[in-house]
Formats: C-alpha cells, sequence, structure tokens
C-alpha cells in the first residue's frame, strides 16, 4: 500500500504545481520576497516593547544586513493593554491578559507613497503570583512571547505583499 501514498503525494503535487502555486520564499535569499524584506528600513518604535519589536523585525526582515539604500520605510504603532482575568473569592486577580497590538505601514522610501497598512494583534496570559518579581518575571516572559508573534506575522504578511505584488512593484513601484 506504500505506492498508494506515493500516487497520492505525486497528484497533489501535480495539481499544486497546475494552479501556479509558488513557495513564498522560493529562492532563498535571492528570492522576491527576501528581496523585497531586505530592502525595508524599518522605523524607531516608541517604548522598550516597540524596541524589542523593531529588533525581531530586524532579525526578520534583514536577517543578512540592512540595505545601503533601502526602497521602503516600515513605520509601527504600538500598544499593549493588560486586564485581570482569574478572580478569587478574596477579591485578588490571579490571572491576567497582556493584549499587544501593532499597526503599521509600507511607505516607498523616496515617493512616501502607503504601499500598504495592516495591524496585528496577539494576547497572553500570565499568573499573577505571590512574589512581586515572579509576576514581573511572568509578564515580561508573555510580553516577548507576544512581540515575537507579532513580528513573525508581519513578516508573513509583508513577505505575502511583496509576492503578490512583484510585478507591479517592479515596474514603476506602484501596486
Amino acid at each position: 500500500m506504500w505506492w498508494s501514498r506515493l500516487v497520492a503525494a505525486l497528484a497533489a503535487v501535480g495539481f499544486l504545481a497546475g494552479c501556479g502555486f509558488q513557495p513564498l520564499y522560493g529562492g532563498g535569499r535571492s528570492g522576491p520576497a527576501a528581496t523585497e524584506l531586505a530592502s525595508i528600513k524599518v522605523d524607531p518604535i516608541a517604548d522598550r516593547s516597540g524596541q524589542i519589536l523593531r529588533n525581531h523585525l530586524l532579525d526578520l526582515l534583514t536577517p543578512y544586513g540592512r540595505a545601503d539604500h533601502p526602497k521602503y520605510t516600515l513605520k509601527v504603532i504600538l500598544s499593549e493593554s493588560a486586564s485581570g482575568l482569574a478572580v478569587k473569592k478574596s477579591e485578588f486577580v490571579t490571572r491576567a491578559n497582556l493584549a499587544i497590538s501593532a499597526n503599521y505601514t509600507l511607505f516607498d522610501a523616496d515617493t512616501k507613497r502607503i504601499l500598504y497598512t495592516g495591524s496585528s494583534s496577539i494576547t497572553g496570559g500570565y499568573n499573577i503570583l505571590s512574589s512581586e518579581f515572579s509576576t514581573m518575571a511572568s509578564e515580561q516572559d508573555v510580553r516577548e512571547r507576544v512581540i515575537r508573534e507579532i513580528a513573525g506575522e508581519m513578516q508573513n504578511r509583508l513577505s505575502a505583499f511583496f509576492q503578490l505584488n512583484q510585478k507591479q512593484l517592479g515596474a514603476g513601484r506602484t501596486p
């Protein structure tokens, strides 16, 4: 029965090839999405959480170094809020959610024209413990994880944008 799995796998590959499917990061470092991502300049983002997000974005978008003359500028506005979630009978909060939202805009570096706007929101939970230090460490850990997820989501959305608009961006850079 191994041959039936092989036939099914070959049929799936043939179907995907026939419908125009292309891997998002096809071509590796020189692929269209990777090339365009590498030419994004990420503007500084306010606050410590913004610094962390910017560092993650730089690692994801420009892993081989920043472009000398970036074609795009990415501006990000980050907001976060914490809310109590679980309350004991004694009215002490024992669990909280940390919601972080990023609204971002991709501009053409030369014309300052908006090319893409998007937003990402992710919520993470943490326990409020009797030790204040433990609670702060738990909150910081969830903040790091949520920001890392937002950076990854932003990278995926920008990659998809470049992949879908590669012809328009290459010919006059207007999507």
